[in-house]
């Protein structure tokens, strides 16, 4: 890969893409195109030097800003730019579908335009909706669509937008699928981040509902890894789940927090819970593992010890994540129940 036009690359999941790809292909030029709302965070792509780096501020629904930082010649586009937080798309939809649907569509055209070998559209595993607590269900790539939020709504209208594309105009696509991510500079509105900064200034954890939802976590790094191979090996047209086979329920995932700071968990909190909240998700990854080779490298013991220590040692990074936008959103979201931070 000799030029890289990876979006959203100032958010938690791009940025830990970006320091992979300048890691793992020195030699090539990397754009990070990002519009810089109030998950993306210039702080993320501190100590990031490399002399083939440039970032690049737009936005993904701007055709025309998509094309004059979208170089001739450019390999490859990894799309990670999204609205991702599901009870922000419960509050308004619009700029879910703004972002998610219209600006996957522009990329998706500028992709054409400037011939680009290969479209790589990080999804989620949310547009298969919700399983069965039995634990006998799994998410396969060839599980049906039936997002329950606009969030997972706008998601899979993308990855129509990518199949379309594919089959209309011969783009080569790649679509990938991950469960919930952790590792550091996650947003800290966000499940696990939020537990982990509540929990070491010993404010209270809010948990929706009863607390026993399931969700298939990953550690960032592993997710990158396995998106880098999609984009460097899978076929063309192909779609991947990614997951570590990590199902924990929501309740275990704070008690696990709380136990590894050395917290009590009457600071568990329980809070109304969120509308349409999809009781389980599990992924089998089997296609991913036997075709391209990927495994998770982190287990779930020391992923979420390494990210812990992240926060633990990042404090300037997480009082400046949560100023501002963030104090808003978590004071409307769970009102008097839980005192923001």
């Amino acid at each position: 890969m000799n030029q890289l036009f990876i979006t959203g690359g100032a958010g938690f999941i791009g940025s830990a893409f970006v320091r992979l790809a300048l890691a793992e292909l020195p030699q090539s030029e990397v754009t990070n195109f990002d519009a810089l709302t109030y998950a993306g965070n210039t702080d993320n792509l501190e100590g990031i030097d490399a002399e083939g780096y440039r970032f690049v501020h737009g936005d993904i629904t701007d055709r025309d800003a998509v094309m004059e930082a979208l170089g001739q010649g450019t390999d490859a586009i990894v799309n990670f730019a999204a609205e991702s937080h599901v009870d922000r798309s419960i509050a308004s939809a619009d700029e879910f579908v703004r972002t998610n649907v219209l600006g996957t569509q522009v990329l998706l055209d500028c992709a054409r335009e400037r011939k680009v070998s290969r479209f790589v559209q990080v999804s989620t595993d949310e547009v298969m909706g919700s399983l069965p607590e039995d634990e006998r269900e799994f998410f396969t790539e060839e599980s049906g669509f039936s997002p329950n939020s606009p969030y997972a709504a706008s998601k899979a209208g993308a990855e129509h937008l990518v199949r379309a594309a594919r089959h209309t105009f011969g783009l080569d696509t790649v679509i990938t699928r991950c469960g919930n991510n952790y590792g550091p500079r996650q947003f800290p509105e966000k499940f696990l981040p939020l537990m982990i900064a509540n929990a070491m200034n010993d404010q209270p954890i809010p948990v929706y509902g009863d607390g026993r939802n399931v969700r298939d976590w990953i550690h960032v790094d592993d997710h990158c890894r396995a998106i880098l191979l999609a984009l460097r090996k899978a076929r063309a047209g192909a779609t991947y789940n990614i997951g570590a086979r990590n199902e924990r329920r929501n309740i275990e995932v704070a008690k696990s927090v709380l136990d590894q700071l050395g917290k009590p968990h009457s600071l568990l909190t329980f809070v109304k819970d969120r509308p349409g909240h999809d009781r389980r998700y599990a992924i089998d990854s089997s296609l991913i593992e036997s075709e391209l080779g990927w495994k998770p490298q982190e287990t779930w013991e020391s992923g979420l010890g390494k990210t812990i220590e992240w926060y633990q040692t990042n404090g300037d990074w997480v009082e400046r994540a949560r100023s501002g936008a963030y104090r808003e959103f978590y004071a409307q979201q769970y009102g008097s129940e839980v005192k923001a931070p």
